[in-house]
């Protein structure tokens, strides 16, 4: 009785060992046919190609010729850069549909060759990046250089984030570069190495052409990220890049406002007009703070997103896509030209809603002014900042 169960224990054993081994055997069988699927597809569908390059570039009319083996290299380095960063390059050319408008037409007014608005490109991907260096903007301007070329550059305004004036600023250097150079080549490296950098290295090696020039490796390869950005959003096909018109981006409409008296908050100024702050920060980056300083006989124009004027007391006031703040009746502005700096001595018992409300400003303005900490209580004697309209 005993060994008819044992044996039947050990069949049942056997049948149980015999179908986990044959499942196993499967799963493997079945890994290793995904595994050689998978192999297969890759080596079948996967490529990557190198690029065939030309004989000679051109920027501005310039021509560069790729004879030379370490400008050949330093070429195909950038055109494959570019290429095979895919994701960067399809933001690069959505982008331009919103930018390159503005840029081209502002480099047409200026006689400034059309090539250089790639050169924005290389600097910033046409996006308000800043760099470890402090260099801002579309043109990736250094904040001396920005005032140089007549950018107002403070805490409210930073016209490095102007689309139109950083792009007018560039084009005065570019000029001014010219004039020092003959050569746009060498204006674009200098805008890379600045202009007494670039002249220094052609007076030490007695060379005045750009790709002869041995250069630090950022500027050496400079230009031609620039020209490999230029050869790749000018034949987007060419190069495997298919964007539709309509996914490009946009030029936003708007209407303009001239900022001919201070605004305490626009904040208010915008949630009084049907808009909102995200709003006017994204079509006037310019603006670094919710309020703005104007001084006597001075003026701003600020764009108002058009689809939201219609829908506001703006609308009755537009006169030929402008209007002027000066003629609104709003709380978030008052009949002045000139924002004031006091100061207030915190009393016991105060608070920042208290303050704000006896200078008629928001908390936002004092904590900004100030650099508070919000979840801080204020402290007996503390010496505020108070920025205000008015008297």
């Amino acid at each position: 009785m005993n060994f008819l169960k044992l044996k039947k224990q050990y069949w049942i054993f056997a049948a149980t060992c015999l179908f986990l081994g044959l499942s196993l055997g499967l799963f493997i069988q079945a890994t290793d046919t995904e595994d050689q699927k998978a192999k297969q597809g890759f080596t079948q569908s996967y490529q990557v190609y190198s690029i065939e390059l030309p004989a000679e570039l051109s920027f501005a009319n310039e021509k560069i010729s790729l004879q030379d083996q370490d400008v050949l290299e330093r070429y195909d380095r950038e055109l494959l850069t570019n290429v095979y960063y895919q994701s960067q390059m399809l933001l690069y050319i959505k982008r331009a549909g919103r930018f390159f408008p503005t840029i081209e037409r502002i480099l047409k007014e200026q006689q400034i060759p059309q090539d250089f608005k790639y050169l924005a490109v290389a600097e910033s991907g046409l996006q308000l990046v800043v760099s470890p260096a402090g260099a801002a903007g579309y043109w990736q301007f250094l904040d001396k250089t920005g005032k140089h070329y007549g950018l107002e550059v403070n805490e409210e305004v930073d016209e490095r984030y102007h689309i139109e004036k950083s792009t007018l600023a560039a084009c005065a250097y570019f000029k001014d570069a010219y004039a020092q150079f003959g050569s746009w080549a060498l204006v674009a490296a200098s805008y890379n190495m600045g202009i007494e950098g670039v002249k220094r290295q052609m007076k030490s090696q007695h060379l005045n052409t750009y790709e002869d020039l041995y250069l630090n490796t950022e500027t050496s390869r400079y230009l031609f990220r620039i020209i490999a950005i230029k050869e790749v959003m000018e034949n987007p096909e060419k190069y495997g890049f298919h964007v539709p018109f309509n996914q490009l981006y946009k030029e936003p409409e708007s209407v303009t406002l001239i900022a001919d008296i201070s605004i305490s908050s626009l904040v208010e100024l915008a949630h009084d007009n049907a808009s909102n702050y995200k709003l006017i920060k994204w079509f006037n980056p310019w603006l670094r703070k919710p309020f703005l300083n104007v001084s006597a006989g001075k003026t701003y124009a600020i764009k108002w997103p058009a689809a939201q004027v219609q829908n506001s007391a703006l609308a009755t006031k537009l006169s030929n896509g402008v209007l002027r703040l000066s003629d609104l009746q709003t709380d978030s502005i008052e009949k002045t030209d000139l924002i004031g700096v006091i100061t207030h001595q915190v009393m016991q018992g105060e608070t920042l809603e208290s303050i704000a409300k006896k200078y008629r400003i928001s908390k936002e303005i004092i904590l900004e002014s100030n650099q508070l900490n919000p979840s801080l209580p204020l402290k007996v004697n503390q010496i505020l900042v108070i920025k205000k309209v008015g008297g």
